[in-house]
């Protein structure tokens, strides 16, 4: 008899805004839908219901005692360090015998690059078609913020993947609380590097007071600079490559394979303008030649855990 797969625990932020939570909830309802025979359950950390630990028992009394626990969160801050990890062990102590792995958050990944991507475009009305098009737009994305540098890092990363290959003027960033840059100076950067039209892009799962907030600083800006053609992009939202993201990472966690981050490597993944670069093997950074190399004679090629050669194409 073989062991029925672990079951599904989507975990998240939790908003004030009763869409913002409703939208969780439609999306964990979704990955039900999509996924039937798997046990699939989602609550929220903080702020709106369910908590995290109704999810759990809702699991539990289906008979589950083993589960994947994913964030639904595009980078890792103190929800996805600590207060997840610790809402899981009290889970544990509540219901002694289940067994449990944790997954990693989402971003920065290609296939939400590419919902970015398609939100630019339509907040642009299709109207950033070619190169030169977009070469006259700037980009600024617009994180959560955090206390945490390395979330903060995470959106930078987030804002740089979207910059490369993809044309546009420039990708800044901005954060809607606990971070500098806010809104308002992040757009006053912009217009400072010289752009004249801007797209304020929320990195964002879904509706919710933080994403509103993100639009009407943006709307206040605007109205104050009426030479700047700013417009408001929308989130990401409960797109069909957020719910295979989603079980991309359920699966990364069930099988063990929490590996280095290579979501963005262009080694392994298609990236624009870098596409031939999938699958080169890699050689020596060392050049005897070129004085610039002498400083470590590391082998570019790095590994992974898992013991795989130094070669992205695995």
């Amino acid at each position: 008899m073989t062991t029925p797969a672990p079951a599904l625990l989507i975990a998240g932020h939790g908003t004030r805004d009763d869409a913002g939570a409703e939208a969780f909830r439609d999306f964990v309802r979704e990955l039900g839908r999509r996924n039937p025979g798997l046990p699939v359950a989602g609550g929220f950390i903080e702020l709106s219901p369910p908590p995290l630990g109704d999810a759990v028992t809702e699991l539990v009394e289906q008979g589950v005692r083993r589960f994947a626990a994913v964030p639904l969160m595009l980078v890792s801050a103190g929800h996805a360090k600590g207060d997840i990890p610790a809402a899981l062990t009290r889970e544990k102590e509540r219901h002694p015998g289940i067994s449990y792995t944790y997954g990693r958050p989402l971003g920065p990944h290609p296939a939400l690059l590419a919902v970015l991507e398609r939100r630019l475009d339509e907040a642009l009305g299709g109207s950033a078609r070619t190169p030169a098009d977009r070469a006259e737009v700037t980009v600024l994305l617009v994180g959560r913020g955090s206390t945490d540098p390395d979330a903060n890092a995470e959106v930078h990363k987030a804002a740089r993947l979207l910059w490369e290959g993809r044309g546009y003027a420039g990708v800044e960033t901005a954060f809607v609380s606990l971070a500098a840059p806010d809104v308002p100076s992040g757009l006053d950067r912009c217009v400072k590097l010289g752009a004249r039209r801007i797209v304020v892009l929320p990195y964002f799962l879904f509706t919710g007071i933080l994403p509103d907030r993100v639009r009407q600083q943006t709307e206040g800006w605007a109205a104050a600079h009426p030479e700047v053609d700013v417009v408001s992009a929308d989130v990401i939202g409960p797109e069909p490559e957020l719910l295979d993201l989603v079980m991309e990472r359920y699966r990364e966690a069930v099988e063990g394979d929490l590996r280095m981050n290579c979501d963005s490597c262009v080694y392994r993944i298609a990236l624009p303008g870098f596409e031939d670069k999938v699958g080169l093997p890699q050689q020596p950074h060392f050049h005897p030649d070129d004085d610039d190399h002498h400083h470590d004679g590391h082998h570019h090629g790095h590994h992974h855990h898992d013991g795989h050669a130094p070669s992205h194409a695995h």
